[in-house]
């Protein structure tokens, strides 16, 4: 993408020194849901005020093919993307092309926002980008369906599994042959690795690398996670939803065809928008536990934005970050698209938690999420992939868990070095 001068005089005052003429940055926000919409909407507030444009670049939904087109782009040291949006288990894979935003945000400003996702984007000493939203998985059911056959919400995936089964028999008696009991992002991609990690996570199987570098994923419990969720596949859970990412699984639940799904919190606005087939029909947890020894939690998400350090307009490109990620942004993004703050005082606005109420009750949910293996930087993605690949073959029948998380362990350990991280 070409760089075009605008030729427009400044008349605003800015954060940044004023420029002689307007100038046109590039973002890179995400794509699922209505993510690009509220984005462009804040962009364009920015420019509105400034005097000076942004382009909104288009990337693919998959997490994975982003971080592809971002390094392409700049490892060539291209100056044709300014504010890039970064996933939570990216900082330690591109810290290198990003600058150290901490000379920009006063401490006072950085404490305001969740701690551990502040230290998390923060790679030695450099702090490469700025919380924007916060997520960790949910649990969406439809309380009416749940009401009219007696069921509760599970507290135990087990229970999940047994009252899908009890509202999909009566269903399916009363003519409803399409409704299936759970849906998730069961591709084998980031997504998958998200959900798995919770599974085993809420099983008491701990994560897939541990924070000393140990790999840990293949033990008793994860094998039991893994295999209990294999043996769902084709009965509770159709076998379709191994090519599911986030908006497959809410295509489905949205049109009324599931009982339960996971998914991050964007989806709450856009079920129980005015044209959906089951506003106002929709509930909102904290995911299952594994058995009753087990936990409820939910794999860290979240994204944060930071400036390339091969922009042409550096100081520009800081300032919009400081105004997305702000209070104002943050909250108008929270109301109309439900993406969580990461500022810690909007969770008692009292606005906010009347249009999200899930928010208030689910907050320790998001500030004590697991998360992925941070550990092991730059191979992350390699690490990742092992992982839900091992998973995917066992929810697709290929094997057993217990073959197939000794086989990750082993290619973890590979890529480890003397067999750890």
């Amino acid at each position: 993408m070409k760089k075009v001068l605008a030729g427009l005089v400044v008349a605003v005052a800015l954060v940044t020194p004023r420029l002689a003429q307007a100038e046109k940055l590039v973002i890179a926000c995400g794509s699922v849901g209505q993510e690009q919409e509220v984005c462009k909407q804040g962009a364009e507030a920015w420019a509105k005020k400034t005097g000076h444009t942004v382009q909104v670049m288009s990337v693919p939904t998959d997490a994975g093919q982003q971080l592809a087109q971002f390094q392409q782009l700049l490892a060539a040291g291209s100056s044709d993307l300014d504010v890039v949006r970064i996933d939570v288990i990216w900082p330690g894979i591109v810290a290198n092309h990003f600058i150290d935003l901490k000379p920009h945000f006063p401490e006072d400003v950085l404490k305001q926002h969740f701690q551990p996702i502040v230290k998390n984007n923060t790679v030695n000493g450099k702090l490469i980008a700025i919380p924007w939203f916060t997520d960790a998985g949910l649990l969406y059911y439809r309380k009416d369906l749940l009401e009219k056959h007696g069921q509760k919400p599970p507290t135990t995936w087990q229970e999940l599994a047994q009252v899908a089964k009890v509202v999909m028999d009566a269903e399916k008696k009363a003519g409803n042959d399409k409704l299936v009991g759970y849906v998730f992002q069961g591709k084998s991609y980031e997504g998958l690795t998200c959900n798995a990690l919770e599974w085993v996570d809420s099983f008491g199987g701990g994560t897939i690398v541990d924070s000393n570098g140990q790999v840990t994923i293949n033990n008793p419990k994860a094998v039991e996670a893994i295999d209990f969720f294999a043996s769902l596949v084709g009965n509770v859970v159709p076998k379709g939803v191994l090519s599911y990412e986030e908006e497959g699984a809410r295509g489905a639940f949205q049109s009324g065809n599931a009982v339960f799904m996971r998914n991050w919190p964007y989806a709450w606005s856009l079920a129980n928008a005015k044209d959906s087939p089951i506003s106002g029909k929709v509930g909102v947890m904290a995911l299952p536990k594994g058995g009753a020894e087990g936990k409820s939690t939910g794999t860290l998400g979240g994204w944060q934005l930071g400036v390339s350090k091969y922009s042409k307009h550096p100081e520009l490109a800081v300032d919009l970050v400081k105004y997305l990620t702000g209070p104002e942004e943050q909250k108008r993004r929270a109301l109309v698209g439900s993406f969580n703050p990461t500022l810690t005082s909007l969770y008692k606005d009292e606005e906010l938690l009347k249009a999200n109420p899930f928010i208030s009750s689910l907050y320790e949910t998001f500030t004590n999420a697991v998360p992925r293996p941070s550990i092991t930087g730059t191979k992350y993605n390699q690490v990742s992939t092992e992982f839900r690949n091992g998973v995917y073959a066992t929810l697709s029948g290929k094997g057993k868990a217990a073959d197939n998380l000794k086989k990750v362990e082993a290619k973890l350990k590979s890529l480890g070095k003397n067999g750890k991280w």
